[in-house]
């Protein structure tokens, strides 16, 4: 097991660190999944055109077999049936997570929403923060998608103690180059972050930039298994 130093930065991912794996499966991704045709049918005209744009173009580049595409028309039952499709393959499509991440939106606003956040993290923001810790997110959902899950949490408001924001438009969460790119952002050497979370392929990455990381073993993650050589906590008291 490794040790780590003390970080100017801490970096989480959300899926199994500071919420619960059954609260993104059970609650956000039915959630968005049953309100997609509303959305595409009554969304603001100009955001949804831009959005469904950015789909077009991913779709005329897929490559897998049995994925439906979208004709020039950009029609829109061609895109509802291509996101289903990306929904049932858990794609990290830039466009999808754009558009789950609105239908989210009015769900957290009308109060229909509300994330649940592990009972540990509120304290532990407050907490890094007092220490003079600066606190960003990296997750595959839109940065969209992160504010309203922290600022509309079953803890409050937590988004007073995060800095920053990262989404897969910085780049995929399996690869280096996308650790460095936030400790570029954040104007900070890679050794002075802390990357906490739940996949050992993106702990290895951040690891591989020059980060110190840490695996959150959380109730309902996968069991740890006895090889694993990370650090790991069960609660973030435990930094």
């Amino acid at each position: 097991m490794n040790t780590i130093h003390k970080p100017s930065v801490m970096l989480l991912d959300i899926e199994g660190t500071t919420t619960p794996i059954s609260f993104v499966y059970d609650t956000l991704f039915p959630y968005a999944r049953a309100h997609l045709l509303q959305h595409l049918e009554c969304a603001n005209e100009q955001e949804l055109l831009r959005d469904l744009d950015q789909l077009y173009k991913e779709n005329q580049a897929e490559k897998s077999r049995g994925a439906p595409m979208i004709s020039e028309g950009r029609s829109s039952s061609q895109a509802y049936t291509y996101l289903v499709w990306l929904m049932n393959e858990d794609r990290k499509s830039p466009a999808l997570k754009a558009i789950q991440g609105k239908i989210w939106e009015t769900g957290y606003r009308s109060g229909q929403l509300k994330s649940t956040i592990f009972p540990d993290v509120p304290r532990a923001l407050e907490r890094w923060h007092g220490q003079g810790c600066r606190i960003a997110i990296y997750s595959s959902g839109s940065v969209l998608a992160q504010k309203l899950l922290f600022r509309y949490s079953d803890c409050g408001d937590l988004t007073q103690w995060i800095q920053a924001y990262f989404d897969t438009g910085t780049g995929a969460k399996i690869e280096a180059m996308s650790y460095r790119k936030i400790a570029k952002k954040l104007a900070v050497d890679p050794q002075e972050m802390l990357f906490l979370s739940d996949s050992l392929a993106e702990l290895n990455a951040a690891e591989e930039a020059g980060l110190d990381v840490c695996l959150t073993n959380r109730p309902g993650n996968r069991p740890i298994s006895a090889s694993v050589r990370h650090l790991h906590v069960c609660s973030f008291d435990e930094l």
